[in-house]
């Protein structure tokens, strides 16, 4: 996988994650923001009323009034309350949406509809408004306790639903997601630019300065740089100096190598060959390393193949020479005609590894022929 595929999904990744974690900071703070708005504008819509809701509780404590009953119908019609009851000081119904429930005492009443939560009672004892959250559903009981003098004298009890809430919290969770989105779009683009330009494009620069290095050329082009990349740049083009002198100090040995072979050859040989005899020595390429003879041409026994001194129409030289590989160690013995000579041949091969092994070719008349 390239680097830029990788950045990108781990940049995703990573975008996903933190939008995640603050779409549950969000979503708890858009929940708490708007349930509490939620009830304070319920009980602060009955704060308004309070006032008529205390005249007519201390007026006539068994009969609503024409205001009392026209505030019930004007809360009766808010969307965001299912159901109000209106107790008494006494502890009767003095108003719910049922008519038969009006004037009987709120001990009947909680047989026919329990109350979901314990809001009247906590609210009746505190003397302050209670919110209490419905069980398993979407809706707050909210008791608002009337009092004059530190004396409860009514009780109003609300079911609210919390849809409306809900409503403006997933609509609030939409539009941050919108947000979040273009924001990590938009932090990703220049940030994908500045890795691309900075990073990318050197990195391809660097490969190809790279694959235009060979044995023969070992320099690095590439633009020095004050930055992680150009680090590397210069560690790279000092591996290459290393390998280069390293290349050179090898093929310098290899040299002297083959230069102290030849001669230690061409003393050996001069001194234990006749020089009525030719004597070949090639390497494992079949190059000739030593000849005891002046080469046709004016040619020097170095970088000289067998084959530019032996005619290739002389496949008994050749076969026996092939027969000598296969036998390493072991002298082969034969005929051919060599400088215009019938001679006797004579060819050892010897070495462990196709690496490092010669083959030593000797010429030498045949008995009672004077050269």
């Amino acid at each position: 996988m390239r680097l830029t595929m990788k950045w990108l999904l781990w940049f995703i990744g990573i975008g996903i994650y933190v939008m995640f974690l603050g779409g549950v900071f969000y979503y708890n703070l858009f929940k708490w923001t708007f349930d509490e708005k939620l009830k304070a504008d319920v009980i602060d819509t009955v704060k308004v009323y309070a006032p008529t809701m205390r005249g007519g509780l201390l007026k006539n404590p068994k009969v609503i009034s024409f205001e009392e009953y026209d505030i019930m119908q004007s809360l009766a019609k808010d969307e965001r309350i299912s159901s109000i009851l209106y107790l008494s000081r006494q502890g009767l119904v003095r108003w719910h949406k049922e008519a038969r429930f009006i004037g009987k005492p709120f001990d009947e009443f909680q047989k026919d509809v329990p109350p979901p939560t314990d809001a009247i009672s906590q609210a009746y004892l505190s003397k302050l408004p209670k919110v209490r959250q419905v069980s398993k559903q979407p809706f707050y009981e909210i008791a608002i306790p009337f009092s004059v003098r530190g004396e409860i004298i009514g009780i109003m009890d609300m079911l609210v639903s919390k849809a409306g809430a809900d409503m403006l919290i997933g609509s609030a969770m939409r539009k941050y997601v919108f947000g979040a989105i273009g924001v990590l779009f938009l932090l990703g683009l220049p940030l994908y630019f500045f890795f691309h330009h900075y990073v990318i494009s050197p990195m391809e620069t660097l490969r190809d300065s790279i694959e235009t290095i060979s044995l023969k050329n070992f320099d690095l082009r590439f633009p020095p740089k004050k930055d992680e990349l150009g680090d590397l740049a210069s560690a790279i083009t000092r591996l290459l100096g290393k390998m280069k002198a390293e290349i050179e100090g090898i093929a310098n040995r290899d040299k002297k190598y083959k230069d102290a072979e030849q001669k230690w050859w061409r003393s050996l040989l001069s001194t234990i060959v006749p020089g009525n005899e030719y004597v070949i020595v090639v390497d494992e390429n079949n190059s000739i390393l030593y000849a005891n003879f002046e080469l046709s041409g004016g040619m020097d026994a170095k970088n000289i193949h067998l084959l530019d001194v032996v005619d290739s129409q002389q496949q008994n030289l050749l076969r026996l020479v092939g027969q000598a590989f296969e036998t390493p160690d072991q002298s082969v013995e034969g005929e051919t005609v060599f400088r215009g000579q019938n001679l006797n041949l004579r060819i050892l091969h010897v070495g462990e590894t196709s690496e490092m092994n010669r083959t030593l070719i000797m010429f030498y008349p045949k008995p009672g022929i004077n050269m």
